[in-house]
C-alpha cells in the first residue's frame, strides 16, 4: 500500500465499530489478542485473536450475494484447515460487527452444526469467534453477513461516482479490516489460497484480487480463482460501472467508461515496469498485473492487492509525474505480495522494499534524477515528522504493538527508512552484489511470510560475508533499532532542485519570480520541492504572487494542493479557502486532505468551515477517511475550548 507517493507522516486512528452484544455472543469470552507460546516473539502477531500455532486456514471458499440496497455482504465462508497441534479442537477467528448466522463442519459428505461463541467487540480487533471442533473437520463452513458500517467496505451512491448512473462499492482490507467482510484468521503470517462466487445486480461488473477475466460478461453472477496463496490483507472486492482496456498482453486497467482512456494513456509503461522490475528481481508470479482505477474517495494511493491493484484517481494528471505509484504498487508484487511480513510490528519489510524497488523502476525508466528527486522529498519528509515522533515509532524493528491498531504503526518510517537502510546496503556492497542478494530475499521466501530475524539471519548468511568489513554491527543496529536517521545514511541529491532553491531564495529576497523559461519546464516533484521550502507562513500578498502567477488555487494535481493550501490558510490567504473546501469535498485521499483540514482548523471561523465541508463530504468518503478526519476535528474544538 502506497500512502504516499510523496510521503507525509499522518497517524491513522482506530477505525473499527464497536457494536453492543449480539444474539449468541459472549460477553464473558471477550479478551485481546493473546500470544501463543509456540510462536516467536518477532512473529506473533498481536493484532490478532488467531491461533495459527494450532490450526491454519490453508484454503478459502466464498460464496456471497453482494446487495447495494442493504449495503451487504452475505452468504458463507467455508475453510479447509491443516491441524498443525494434534491436540487442538479450536477454531479461533477474528471478526469485527459480523453477524454470524451458523458454524457447520463437513464429515462424511454432509454439514454438522458446530458450536461457537462470539466474544465482545474490542474497539480496535472486533470479536473473537470461537469456534470447537471436537472431529477435528477439514473443513468448516460459518454462515455471516457484514454491517452496512464495515469498515472495509465502502458504498458509494451513484452521485458520488465518476458516471453517477451506477453505485460503486469497494475493499480496503489492510491492515486488519478484512476480519469486517469476511470471518478469518486475519494475520499476515496466514497465507491461502481462495475461491469465491459472487452475485450482485446484473448492471455492476464485479471484480476481486484473483483471476479476473478481461473479455468477462456483465451479467449478475461471478466466479473466481486466486491459486497463489495470500495473507488476508490482500483480500479485495470491488463492484461498479467498470470496462476494461488493456495495456499489453498481461496487464490493463479496469476503470468507469469515462475515466478508462486517461488512465490506460497515463499507465501506459506499465509493461515496461514489469519486465524492468523482472529484470533486476526475477520472474512476476501472479500472471496478470491489471489495476482498478476507483472513485476519488479511495482513502490510499494505491493498495497492491495481487493482480489487480486499486488505483487512486489523483495520480492521473496527464503529464504521467506521478507514475511512479503504479511502480510502488507493482513493486509489492515482490516485495510484501509475494514475501510478506509476518506481523505488523515488522512492516518495513513490506513498505521500506518496496520503495526501495520502486526508486529503482524510476530509476530504469525515467532516469537517475527524478528518482533523486523523489528521494530528497521522502528523506527530508521523514526527517521533519521524525521530530514529532516517539523514538519507539523511529525505528524499523518497532517493538510488539499490544493494543495498538497497526494502523497507527503504519508511518513514513516503514516506507523511507527502510527504503533508506536498503540503500545504504546497496551503497556499501555494490548493486553487483546487492542486486542477486536481494533477488534471493525474494526467491527463496516466495509466498511466505518473514520478520526482521529471519531477513537479519539470511543478510548474515548471503550479504555480510560477500564483504565482511563493509558494515559494522553498531551501523546495522543504527538502522534497524535506533531512533532517526543514522549520520552514515547516504543523501539524495537532485540538481533540479538545487536550482530550484536557488529560485526560491531569489525570489523571497526580490521578490522576483523565477525565469518562465526555467520554471515551464518543472515538474510536479520541483513545484512539491518549492512550495515545502516557503517555511511555516508567508504575506498574504506573497502568496497572491505566486497564485496568479501559477495559478495554485484550484489545481487538479493533488500533490501540489496538499501543500499550498495548507499553506495558504495558515498564512491567511483566505482567498484560496473555497476552492480548499471543494477539494477535501471532492477527494477522500487521507494524505491529500488531512494536511488541508489541519490547516484550517487551526482558527475558530476555519474549524468551523471544516465542519460544514466535512459534512458535506462525510457521504462519499471511506470510513477510515471518516475516522481519520474526525479525530482532527475533535483534536482541535478540545484545544479551542479550553
Amino acid at each position: 500500500m502506497r500512502l504516499p507517493l510523496l510521503l507525509l507522516s499522518l497517524a491513522m486512528v482506530a477505525t473499527s465499530g464497536c457494536s453492543g452484544d449480539k444474539a449468541g455472543t459472549d460477553p464473558a469470552a471477550a479478551a485481546k489478542p493473546a500470544k501463543e507460546a509456540t510462536v516467536s516473539a518477532r512473529r506473533h502477531d498481536e493484532s490478532s485473536y488467531a491461533q495459527p500455532g494450532k490450526v491454519r486456514i490453508t484454503d478459502l471458499a466464498l460464496d456471497l450475494a453482494l446487495d447495494f440496497d442493504r449495503k451487504q455482504l452475505a452468504g458463507t465462508a467455508t475453510y479447509t484447515l491443516d491441524w498443525v497441534d494434534p491436540q487442538a479442537t479450536e477454531l479461533v477467528l477474528d471478526t469485527r460487527d459480523l453477524a454470524i448466522d451458523k458454524v457447520e463442519g463437513e464429515a462424511e459428505g454432509g454439514w454438522s452444526p458446530l458450536e461457537f461463541a462470539l466474544a465482545a467487540a474490542d474497539p480496535v480487533f472486533g470479536s473473537k469467534l470461537t469456534v470447537q471442533v471436537p472431529q477435528r473437520n477439514a473443513k468448516v463452513r460459518v454462515t455471516y453477513a457484514t454491517s452496512p458500517q464495515a469498515s472495509g467496505l465502502q458504498w458509494l451512491e451513484p452521485s458520488m461516482t465518476e458516471g453517477g448512473q451506477l453505485p460503486f462499492m469497494f475493499s480496503q482490507s489492510q491492515a486488519i479490516h478484512a476480519r469486517s467482510w469476511v470471518p478469518l484468521q486475519d494475520t499476515p503470517g496466514v497465507r491461502f489460497t481462495y475461491s469465491a462466487h459472487v452475485t450482485s445486480r446484473p448492471d455492476v461488473m464485479v471484480l476481486m484480487s484473483a483471476d479476473n477475466d478481461p473479455a468477462a460478461a456483465r451479467d449478475g453472477d461471478y466466479s473466481f480463482t486466486m491459486p497463489q496463496p495470500i495473507p488476508s490483507y490482500l483480500l479485495a472486492i470491488a463492484a461498479g460501472d467498470l470496462v476494461f482496456k488493456p495495456i499489453s498482453a498481461r496487464s490493463g486497467v479496469w476503470a468507469e467508461p469515462s475515466m478508462v482512456d486517461r488512465a490506460v494513456k497515463e499507465f501506459e509503461d506499465t509493461e515496461q515496469m514489469i519486465v524492468t522490475t523482472e529484470q533486476l528481481y526475477g520472474p512476476y508470479r501472479w500472471e496478470r498485473y491489471d489495476m482498478l482505477v476507483l472513485p476519488p474517495s479511495f482513502p490510499f494511493g494505491g493498495m497492491e492487492n495481487p493482480r489487480l491493484s486499486f488505483i487512486t484517481p489523483t495520480v492521473i494528471v496527464g503529464d504521467k509525474s506521478l507514475v511512479s505509484l503504479i511502480a510502488h504498487e507493482l513493486a509489492h508484487s515482490w516485495s510484501g505480495n509475494l514475501v510478506t511480513n509476518a506481523s505488523w510490528k515488522d512492516i518495513w519489510l513490506n513498505e521500506g522494499f518496496t520503495t526501495y524497488v520502486q526508486g529503482r523502476i524510476v530509476e530504469a525508466l525515467y532516469g537517475n534524477e527524478l528518482a533523486e528527486m523523489e528521494r530528497q522529498i521522502d528523506q527530508a519528509g521523514v526527517k521533519r515528522d521524525m521530530e514529532q515522533m516517539s523514538p519507539g515509532d523511529q525505528a524499523l524493528m518497532l517493538p510488539p504493538l499490544a493494543e495498538r491498531d497497526p494502523d497507527e504503526a503504519l508511518s513514513e518510517v516503514a516506507y523511507v527508512k527502510g527504503s533508506w537502510f536498503l540503500q545504504f546496503l546497496e551503497q556499501r556492497f555494490g548493486r553487483e552484489v546487492f542486486d542477486p542478494f536481494l533477488r534471493g530475499w525474494f526467491d527463496d521466501h516466495a509466498f511466505q511470510s518473514a520478520d526482521t530475524d529471519q531477513f537479519i539471519a539470511y543478510m548474515r548468511e548471503h550479504l555480510l560475508p560477500k564483504s565482511p568489513n563493509a558494515v559494522r554491527e553498531e551501523e546495522l543496529d543504527a538502522w534497524l533499532n535506533q531512533p532517526g536517521i543514522p549520520a552514515i545514511a547516504p543523501v539524495a541529491r537532485s540538481r533540479v532542485f538545487s536550482n530550484v532553491d536557488t529560485a526560491r531564495i531569489a525570489w523571497r529576497g526580490s521578490a522576483e519570480l523565477p525565469n518562465p523559461q526555467v520554471a515551464n519546464e518543472w515538474g510536479t516533484q520541483a513545484w512539491v520541492h518549492f512550495l515545502e521550502g516557503m517555511g511555516e507562513k508567508l504575506k498574504p500578498e506573497q502568496l497572491k504572487q505566486l497564485d496568479e502567477a501559477y495559478h495554485f488555487t484550484g489545481t487538479p494535481n493533488g500533490e501540489i494542493a496538499m501543500r499550498w493550501y495548507p499553506l495558504a490558510l495558515r498564512s491567511g490567504y483566505l482567498e484560496a479557502r473555497p476552492a480548499a473546501g471543494e477539494f477535501i469535498q471532492r477527494v477522500g485521499r487521507r494524505k491529500l486532505i488531512l494536511p488541508v483540514y489541519e490547516g484550517l482548523v487551526k482558527t475558530p471561523d476555519g474549524l468551523a468551515f471544516a465542519r460544514e465541508v466535512f459534512e458535506r463530504a462525510r457521504p462519499g468518503y471511506h470510513p477510515i477517511t471518516t475516522a481519520s478526519v474526525e479525530a482532527i476535528l475533535a483534536k482541535a474544538e478540545k484545544a479551542q475550548a479550553r
